[in-house]
């Protein structure tokens, strides 16, 4: 159950991960913005075949259902039923202020947005916070790319990640109008130090506002 006066924000996963690990992983994150944030997590629904762990993906880009996000590629498949996926999950918890997305889920984060924008996905997605997102390399996805994005982002990656290099997740950025950023030092993964709390802050004080707002 979410917390009154606090924002609700699905998180999306890496690939090769569930919702246990990801949460497992974010828990830093958790422990910043639990004044602002209640983190609702779900698993992706394709499971990668060639993984005896519960290890999970939002798409494929190979024909052996395997990804690499750095390969042009003509094949996304389990693509839409994530977006299916992903529709039941704000009916189920009725509806999110905002999304969050981790390196694949960034960027499946950052379809969902546009598909918000052509009415391909009935809920409003208020903002998104990407992390180590990158611009898709499957020729099917491009559409999501052909117009800029409206919806206020946050785009974060470290200067030092060489699983999505800093390159690919400044393509993605500019897929957007409007967007912030925070960029670290380090690698592959969300970054929640103290150093980078006002950053956040200062992000999403103005949805809070506007919570605040609606609850009156």
């Amino acid at each position: 159950m979410e917390s009154k006066g606090k924002l609700k924000v699905l998180v999306i996963h890496g690939y090769r991960q569930c919702a246990k690990t990801s949460r497992e992983k974010s828990g830093s994150l958790r422990k910043l913005l639990k004044k602002y944030i209640d983190f609702v997590y779900i698993t992706a629904p394709n499971k990668i075949p060639s993984s005896i762990d519960e290890e999970y993906g939002w798409w494929f880009s190979k024909e052996d259902m395997s990804f690499n996000a750095l390969e042009n590629s003509h094949i996304d498949n389990g693509h839409q039923i994530s977006v299916d996926h992903i529709t039941n999950a704000f009916k189920e918890h009725g509806s999110f202020d905002g999304i969050l997305g981790f390196s694949q889920g960034a960027t499946m984060a950052t379809h969902i947005c546009a598909l918000s924008e052509e009415d391909g996905f009935p809920f409003k997605i208020k903002f998104a916070i990407l992390c180590a997102g990158f611009k898709s390399r499957s020729l099917p996805h491009q559409c999501y790319y052909s117009k800029k994005i409206s919806c206020p982002s946050l785009h974060i990656y470290g200067d030092s990640d060489r699983v999505i290099p800093k390159e690919m997740s400044i393509e993605l950025q500019n897929c957007f109008q409007t967007f912030s950023v925070i960029i670290h030092s380090g690698g592959h993964y969300i970054p929640a130090t103290s150093k980078e709390r006002k950053d956040y802050e200062n992000f999403l004080l103005p949805f809070m506002k506007e919570q605040t707002t609606e609850m009156m």
